[in-house]
């Protein structure tokens, strides 16, 4: 190598360490270079809502949207274990939810718990029979009872908390939609009861039936009243018995079925 060659090379590693020492001086001032942590870094989302999907779950949604899951379940009112439904919304705007919480929960939370007490002690006595085929019109809905049988356990929300009402009935026996509408959700419970059917009724509720044997309806499909959905089977133990719930459809708050069924 010639003497021109060697300060050639010299002089192009002199240029070399002046650019990568320029580049790094940029990234640890500040410069246009941002941290990788605050790339990564959701932003929280304030407002709008979302949908959600099978399969999603609270936390999931709480990460996507830059949440914490606690904050995001304070915020529309969801209670551990934290159990969201297919269709139900999840509201970011914190704010707006707290004031209508604060305005309408206590009321309904204090009936819920008169009507409780009303009707435990009778049930522990003596199950109270149920057949299907009386109607009842309640909140702009007709509601049929789901199955003919023994009500054996209550809706409660202190002490063995229960959000919905458990039938007894015989294995195998028909499940039918307590009201009109459409199949959101039918597959697998992921609460343990076995699989489960999900029907959309209107705006405002949806009802839900645990501890199936054979589903008779896919998602997707237009229910009426009385129309065999499913057939029944067990909880785990001897017993065939349906686990029904009826929640309101924005706020996947459950309500006392007992309220909505026929007499």
């Amino acid at each position: 190598m010639t003497l021109y060659s060697q300060k050639f090379a010299v002089f192009c590693y002199h240029i070399f360490f002046v650019i990568c020492f320029a580049l790094l001086q940029g990234c640890i001032s500040g410069g246009s270079y941002a941290p990788v942590t605050d790339r990564n870094q959701r932003p929280k989302i304030t407002s709008g809502f979302h949908t959600v999907k099978p399969g999603e779950t609270l936390y999931s949604i709480a990460a996507h949207y830059g949440w914490d899951y606690r904050a995001l379940a304070s915020a529309n009112n969801i209670q551990p274990p934290y159990t969201i439904y297919p269709q139900q919304r999840i509201v970011f705007e914190q704010s707006k939810i707290k004031s209508v919480v604060k305005k309408k929960e206590p009321k309904a939370i204090k009936q819920t718990t008169v009507a409780n007490k009303s009707k435990t002690t009778n049930v522990k006595k003596t199950p109270r029979k149920v057949k299907t085929k009386k109607v009842s019109s309640v909140a702009n809905l007709r509601w049929q009872w789901p199955v003919s049988g023994k009500v054996v356990s209550q809706f409660a929300t202190k002490g063995k908390v229960n959000k919905g009402i458990d039938i007894e009935a015989k294995l195998g026996q028909p499940v039918s939609s307590a009201a009109e509408g459409k199949v959101i959700y039918a597959g697998s419970s992921p609460l343990g009861y076995g699989k489960l059917i999900i029907i959309e009724h209107n705006s405002k509720y949806l009802s839900t039936y645990g501890h199936i044997k054979s589903l008779a309806v896919k998602e997707g499909d237009r229910v009426k009243m009385g129309q065999k959905i499913a057939e029944l089977g067990s909880n785990g133990s001897a017993k065939a018995v349906l686990h029904f719930e009826i929640r309101h459809k924005n706020k996947g708050k459950p309500v006392n079925p007992l309220k909505y069924l026929p007499k």
